[in-house]
C-alpha cells in the first residue's frame, strides 16, 4: 500500500511540473509575441477629412468641393468628412449641385457640418444633409431663400431668331424664383424637420440666426468648433484613433480677389472675407437673370423676385443689399 501511494504522490509531482513549464513556455511566447502584435495595431484605425468650403459659391468652386467630395468617398482610408464652412451661399444651381454631393457622401460615411462665421443660404443648404452641424455661438446661420437678379453687362445689338430668344417676363423670372425657393425650402425641411421648432412659413422669411439661435430653433445641432467636429465624425465612424486629413484647395480658387471696375475704367483688386471671384449671371454680353442663394449683394445687379421676409426702409433706400432677405432679418 505504501508503495502504491508513494508511486501516486511521484505521478502528481510529474504533472504539476509539466503544467509549470506549459504555464511559463506560454507566458515566455506571449512575451514575445506582443511587441509585434502591437506593432501591427499602433496605427490610426482611420482617417477624417476636413473639406474647406470658405468662398462664395459658383460652378467652378462647387466642382472643386464636389471633387473633395467623391474623393473621400472612393479612398478606401476616409471613413468620415467634416465640412468646415465659412461663406455667404452663392448660385442656387451651384448649392443645389453641392447638396446632392453631400447628400450622396452621408449616405456611405459620417458627413459633420462645422459652420465658422457664416453658413447662410446656399451654404446651409449643402449643410442641411449633414449629420450634425456645429456652429459657434456667433456664426451667421439661415437665409433660406432665393432672388433672381440681373447683374451689369454690356449688351449692344441683338439678333434673335425668336421673340422669346433670351428672355424671360418677369412672371416666369417669379415663378422660377419661387420654384427654386420651395426646392431650398423642402430639402430643409426633409432633413432639419424632426430638430426645427421653426415652422415652414417663419422658415420661408429667410432670416439669419445666431449660432447660438440656430441651436435653440433646430437649425443647428450643437456648440463646437471644427476640432469638436471632427471627434464626433470619428466616433460615428467607430474610429477610436485617427489621423485628420484636410483636403488640398488649388490656388486658383483660393486667391480671395474680385475684380471691380474703378473710377479710371481699369480694374482694382479688393480683398476681404467673401470676395471671391463671382461669376453670377455672367455669360458674356448676353443679360440673363441669376439665380442667387446667397445673404449678401452682388455688385452692379438689380433684382427682379426675390422670396423672404419685407426690407426695412434701409434696405429700400440702397442697392438690394440683401437677397432673401435683409440683413437684419424680417419677422414674420
Amino acid at each position: 500500500m505504501t508503495g502504491i501511494l508513494t508511486a501516486v504522490r511521484e505521478l502528481l509531482g510529474t504533472i504539476a511540473r509539466s503544467y509549470v513549464t506549459v504555464v511559463v513556455a506560454a507566458l515566455l511566447v506571449g512575451a514575445a509575441v506582443a511587441p509585434i502584435a502591437w506593432g501591427a495595431t499602433s496605427g490610426p484605425d482611420g482617417s477624417v477629412a476636413v473639406i474647406e468650403v470658405d468662398q462664395s459659391i459658383t460652378e467652378a468652386s462647387a466642382d472643386e468641393i464636389a471633387a473633395d467630395l467623391e474623393t473621400a468617398r472612393e479612398n478606401g482610408s476616409i471613413d468620415a468628412v467634416v465640412l468646415e464652412i465659412d461663406s455667404p451661399g452663392g448660385g442656387v444651381t451651384a448649392s443645389e449641385r453641392l447638396y446632392l454631393a453631400v447628400e450622396r457622401t452621408a449616405e456611405e460615411m459620417p458627413v459633420i457640418a462645422s459652420i465658422q462665421s457664416m453658413g447662410a443660404s446656399g451654404a446651409y443648404y449643402m449643410s442641411a444633409p449633414t449629420d450634425d452641424i456645429y456652429v459657434s455661438p456667433s456664426s451667421t446661420v439661415g437665409s433660406i431663400g432665393v432672388r433672381a437678379t440681373y447683374t451689369d453687362s454690356s449688351a449692344t445689338n441683338e439678333i434673335r431668331t425668336g421673340p422669346d430668344k433670351g428672355t424671360m417676363s418677369e412672371t416666369q423670372v417669379k415663378e422660377q424664383t419661387e420654384l427654386m425657393k420651395q426646392t431650398f425650402l423642402g430639402s430643409v425641411l426633409e432633413h432639419r424637420g424632426d430638430d426645427l421648432s421653426l415652422s415652414e412659413t417663419e422658415l420661408s422669411y429667410a432670416k439669419v440666426y445666431t449660432g447660438t439661435e440656430a441651436v435653440d430653433n433646430g437649425l443647428a445641432d450643437e456648440i463646437g468648433d471644427t476640432e469638436v467636429a471632427v471627434g464626433e465624425a470619428a466616433d460615428r465612424a467607430g474610429l477610436g484613433d485617427y489621423e485628420t486629413v484636410t483636403m488640398e484647395r488649388s490656388s486658383s480658387l483660393g486667391t480671395g480677389i474680385l475684380l471691380e471696375g474703378d473710377d479710371s475704367g481699369g480694374e482694382t483688386a479688393a480683398t476681404g472675407p467673401h470676395h471671391h471671384p463671382q461669376t453670377f449671371g455672367q455669360y458674356g454680353d448676353v443679360s440673363t437673370p441669376a439665380f442667387l442663394a446667397l445673404w449678401g449683394s452682388v455688385d452692379g445687379e438689380t433684382v427682379i423676385a426675390e422670396t423672404g421676409g419685407e426690407r426695412t426702409a434701409s434696405d429700400a433706400a440702397g442697392p438690394t443689399p440683401s437677397l432673401e432677405a435683409p440683413q437684419g432679418g424680417a419677422s414674420p
